[in-house]
């Protein structure tokens, strides 16, 4: 079977690479390689793959040109369907271009002399064998310019004075190459210098460098001139003036979002703590909330991060389409002053969504439906009020009992949600909550499942904050309250979990009546900011941090008065016990970008959980679980451990057992673009789950220093993921490869792999990690 398979491979891949040679015109070559050599260490060549604007045809995981075959395997005749077919998902051979090749390598030296070195020269090496061609361009640096020594020719104290106050954090120094593109950065810098401090009208250009090279050498004398103010060439020079914000005007209109030739003429006005604010109709915004998004301030001299910083926080509020800020430039006591315009235009507030969905449960049919409703400026605030409704029935077969209330499975819940765009919390200054940015949210839940064992009510009430810049992201979660209330159990199911409440306390607790208040705090930190998996094209990682701990203020609370728990079972608020322990998470990812369509992604992710004080375990679901989509995907979901549990008595194996309170993941994933929406990817996954405290109903599965990594399971596998833009649908195919839950030989499935006992299929939305 296995010589047969790569017998047909090997021959695909012969009659494909035929196939090709039929789609190279004479006197051609096929562009099969190309590479970026430099003979300076300090050039890096990667530095430039950028600027190469032919490239050869893409690769599956870097090995196989698959979608240049496909391709090859069309005929010349463009009307049958067969061959567009194979072309439109395909990819055609690149044939190599001289005219493209030459402008790349002048594209390269140029790049390579704006670092510094202004003697370099690339040339262009050719392999031809057959009707292929391996391209190399070849870096000669030479010798780098250096500066020696680095002059300012600055006439205007009061911009010299500020350029020293900031001369610590100059991108310039004495020794470093003359590259181009750090001269240009630290013009940039010295222009943001100056717009915060007034300079209304600067930009980089009024900046200019003067590079005299010493005598026979490679050191250069550096001068940095700051030319004087002019609009036109005709314009007469004359000095940089700072400009001072006059007035600070909003302007709140559905449609106008910029003053219009007739000014402000049409529109009412109120003035709030000095600011003017203009508006047609009604102003639908509370004058506090624009006036606490706002950092531009009057009487100042214009700055021009209050401005960025002002479009970021505007940008926050939901409630509006988009902003804008003007000025115009005004003359007041016989100077000139700019009045300051924000404007905004509110969106639609309200929206409403209808969800439906079927359901199949152990082949139980059901339905589902939701309806949701959002106001995304309920208090003129642009706070965010979300409410959902959602009901769900499913018909369980083969459930005759009496002692049933009813025979089917029947659950309606609400959801709702609070959001504000501030942070809200009292005693906290106006500088605190300015410099945080949080969005404060309250939210609340009631589900009610109604079984034929047993009745379940579900609420929770959660507050949190979140706030985050471009790479950070923080979560808080103040206070957050789960209850679990089982009022109805039917005979036959009590029988049943007192039956097995010798053999399985975990499946005892889980039906029980629970309390947990927690809480919580997450931190997120990404290299690459908002970019996502469609856009990175450069290396990245990303940490995730996330601790939690519930029980110790009601701990505390109820030991104040009791000062025994009620017959020594545990603490209990309004009879209804009530989880205590401490549980902390972290992963961390990195993403090595080979090319545009190739990647590698390394992520290991670990967990511990402790339960303390009033509780002997943790609650079911803060329990880990390993296998799955996520996990190791050799097993399914909650297949895998703890340790080496191998399941019951009987051999059966339990899911409710298979949990445990530490947590390892490690994950390698090659990731590859197929063709069309379609990306592909093979990957390693090891880990397992493991419990802090020895359990009898849980052999095996206990953590030992000296043991654990025997019981690390690993499996192997590939995915392929179809990118529809808003989402990836994704599925893999994983294959056991050590399963620490057997022993002997079958420990080592990879030595003799059996597709019915060791693959496991997963589909999911998104990538693993």
């Amino acid at each position: 079977m296995k010589k047969s398979l790569i017998g047909l491979m090997a021959g695909f891949l012969l009659l494909t690479s035929c196939s090709v040679s039929k789609f190279i015109p004479d006197n051609k070559y096929l562009l099969d390689e190309v590479k970026i050599e430099s003979d300076t260490k300090e050039v890096d060549p990667a530095l430039f793959n950028s600027y190469i604007r032919q490239n050869p045809n893409a690769k599956w995981f870097s090995q196989v040109k698959v979608p240049m075959h496909v391709y090859g395997l069309s005929g010349k005749d463009s009307t049958k369907w067969i061959n567009r077919f194979f072309r439109k998902i395909g990819q055609k051979p690149e044939i190599f271009n001289e005219e493209i090749a030459d402008k790349t390598r002048a594209e390269i030296e140029k790049a390579v002399r704006n670092m510094g070195y202004y003697s370099a020269r690339v040339t262009l090496g050719e392999f031809i064998r057959r009707k292929k061609l391996k391209l190399t361009y070849d870096i000669h640096a030479g010798k780098p310019y250096l500066i020696e020594s680095i002059q300012y020719d600055i006439p205007d104290d009061s911009i010299n004075n500020l350029i020293k106050r900031d001369s610590v954090h100059t991108l310039i120094h004495q020794g470093m190459p003359l590259d181009a593109n750090v001269l240009d950065q630290e013009r940039i810098r010295l222009t943001s210098i100056l717009m915060s401090n007034g300079y209304y009208h600067f930009n980089k250009d009024f900046f200019v460098y003067q590079a005299d090279t010493v005598r026979n050498s490679h050191m250069v004398d550096l001068t940095v001139h700051l030319m004087p103010y002019q609009l036109q060439k005709e314009d007469i020079p004359k000095r940089h003036q700072p400009l001072k914000v006059h007035t600070v005007n909003f302007i709140t209109d559905q449609d106008v979002v910029r003053l219009d030739e007739n000014g402000l003429t049409d529109f009412d006005s109120i003035i709030y703590k000095g600011y003017p604010m203009y508006f047609k109709d009604k102003l639908y915004f509370r004058p506090k909330l624009l006036i606490d998004f706002n950092r531009i301030k009057s009487n100042s001299f214009y700055n021009d991060q209050d401005v960025q910083e002002t479009h970021t926080l505007l940008n926050r509020l939901k409630a509006l389409r988009y902003s804008n800020i003007t000025f115009q430039e005004v003359t007041v006591n016989d100077s000139t002053q700019l009045d300051a315009y924000i404007s905004v235009a509110k969106g639609k507030d309200k929206s409403i969504q209808f969800e439906i969905e079927g359901t199949n449960s152990a082949g139980d049919l059901g339905a589902a439906a939701a309806i949701s409703l959002q106001h995304r400026n309920v208090f003129k605030g642009s706070e965010t009020f979300t409410l959902k409704l959602r009901g769900a029935y499913e018909a369980i077969t083969g459930s005759n009992n009496q002692d049933f209330v009813n025979d089917n499975y029947t659950e309606f819940g609400v959801e709702s949600s609070l959001n504000f765009p501030q942070f809200m919390f009292p005693f906290l200054s106006k500088a605190f909550k300015q410099k945080v940015r949080a969005t404060s949210e309250v939210d609340l839940q009631y589900t009610k499942q109604i079984r034929p064992e047993f009745t379940r009510t579900l609420a929770a009430t959660a507050w949190s904050y979140k706030w985050s810049n471009e790479r950070r992201q923080h979560k808080f979660d103040l206070l957050n309250v789960n209850y679990v209330y089982m009022p109805r159990k039917s005979t036959v199911f009590q029988e049943y979990l007192d039956d097995m409440s010798a053999r399985n306390s975990l499946l005892r607790a889980s039906y029980e009546d629970q309390l947990i208040v927690r809480m919580g705090y997450t931190f997120t930190y990404n290299s690459a900011g908002n970019m996502t998996m469609r856009t990175l094209k450069r290396n990245s990682y990303s940490i995730r941090f996330n601790i939690e701990e519930s029980g110790n203020i009601l701990y505390g609370f109820s030991k104040a008065f009791h000062a025994t728990p009620k017959d020594n079972k545990g603490y209990v608020m309004a009879n209804i016990p009530f989880a205590q322990y401490v549980k902390g998470d972290f992963d961390y990812t990195k993403n090595f970008q080979i090319d545009d369509r190739n990647s590698m992604v390394f992520h290991v992710g670990t967990g511990l959980a402790y339960p303390y004080g009033n509780s002997k375990i943790l609650p079911f679901e803060k329990r880990y679980f390993s296998g799955g989509a996520n996990s190791v995907r050799g097993w399914s979901i909650r297949s895998l451990g703890p340790g080496s549990y191998q399941g019951t008595e009987d051999g059966k194996m339990d899911f409710i057992k298979q949990t445990g309170d530490i947590k390892l993941d490690i994950n390698f994933e090659y990731r590859t673009h197929l063709f069309w929406k379609l990306n592909g990817a093979a990957f390693i996954d090891a880990g397992n789950i493991w419990t802090i405290r020895n359990d009898t109903e849980q052999k095996n599965g206990l953590f030992k220093f000296n043991d654990f990594y025997k019981q690390i399971a690993v499996s192997y596998g590939l995915g392929i993921r179809f990118d529809l833009d808003y989402l990836i649908l994704r599925f893999d195919g994983g294959m056991k490869s050590v399963n620490p839950m057997k022993h002997g030989k079958d420990k080592y499935p990879i030595l003799d792999p059996k597709f019915s006992r060791d693959f496991a299929f997963h589909f999911a939305v998104g990538y693993p990690f």
